[in-house]
């Protein structure tokens, strides 16, 4: 099994760009959610840790949750609201958010009891780790969870709007390094921090229209280009590549720091290749919608 953990939320996506006042139609989102749901899409079984409202917004949350075939038994509940966010489009259909998050369940997460022992991978990512006081919670199981050999996936998906002091949280987040097996970022987010950082045992950096690049701890590099497509947006595409990357090491067993350096350079241009090919179907379409296993020939 794999476990994401982080927040779910509501991505308020305009229906028209250039509008002073745009219509704005509600979608299931945010990062660690999506790549939840993306896992749950291509066949894999996943399930979510999160704290999600009891509220109208968190009923729909999960029941996207339920038919991707997510495990909701680790998801916590409350009476809190759920967080929005509202998305920008720009005219080459990346995306940015305004978030409304003051006093939202997700922010509430507590600590859980030990995972499954049948866990393989955790992955974490976004504006959890930021919010506290679950921020802290969710880095204790990080912490936790590595210290008991479980392979960690780390997105840090820099939402800066959310984040009132840079350099502490940059602190942060190389404190957190030592406990992450594979790192996935931006290129906004290497620009954010600083630089790509070492001590994973491989990081991917997502490179827009230009693809993807993994780099591992034994000096591998390797890159393959972005698959074609015409973008309706790009909301999502990273955590599906989250989602596809988990997928296509678990294929190859490859799910420790060990098994990624054991990956030569054919194994990783095809695992690369996949998560573009994912990230391009989520890109075709509005909002985060990533692919069936069906829709990439699994």
């Amino acid at each position: 099994m794999f476990v994401v953990a982080g927040e779910s939320l509501i991505d308020l996506v305009p229906q028209e760009n250039g509008t002073p006042l745009p219509l704005l139609l509600p979608r299931p989102g945010g990062g660690p959610y999506n790549t939840a749901i993306a896992l749950g899409r291509l066949g894999e079984p996943v399930a979510f840790c999160s704290r999600v409202s009891t509220d109208g917004f968190g009923e729909a949350l999960l029941a996207g949750l339920r038919r991707a075939g997510v495990d909701t038994s680790l998801v916590q509940r409350g009476p809190e609201p759920t967080t929005l966010a509202v998305a920008a489009i720009g005219s080459d259909g990346s995306a940015g958010y305004g978030f409304y998050t003051e006093g939202s369940a997700d922010r509430l997460f507590e600590l859980p009891h030990a995972l499954p022992e049948t866990v393989r991978a955790l992955a974490l990512g976004t504006c959890s780790l930021v919010l506290e006081p679950g921020a802290s919670a969710y880095e204790a199981l990080l912490r936790r969870e590595a210290g008991r050999g479980v392979f960690t996936l780390l997105d840090p998906n820099i939402r800066a709007v959310l984040i009132p002091d840079a350099d502490a949280y940059r602190a942060r987040c190389a404190g957190w390094l030592p406990y992450v097996s594979l790192l996935k970022l931006s290129e906004d987010d290497a620009t954010w921090l600083g630089g790509v950082p070492e001590g994973p045992a491989a990081v991917v950096l997502t490179r827009g229209g230009s693809g993807l690049t993994v780099r591992t701890r034994s000096g591998l590099e390797v890159s393959v280009p972005a698959a074609p497509v015409t973008v309706a947006d790009t909301i999502g595409a990273g955590d599906t590549v989250n989602a596809a990357l988990l997928h296509g090491l678990s294929e190859r067993d490859a799910l420790s720091p060990e098994g990624l350096s054991s990956l030569d350079a054919a194994a990783w241009t095809e695992v690369l290749t996949l998560a573009a090919r994912a990230a391009a179907v989520t890109c075709s379409r509005t909002g985060a919608e990533p692919p069936y296993a069906a829709e990439l020939e699994l």
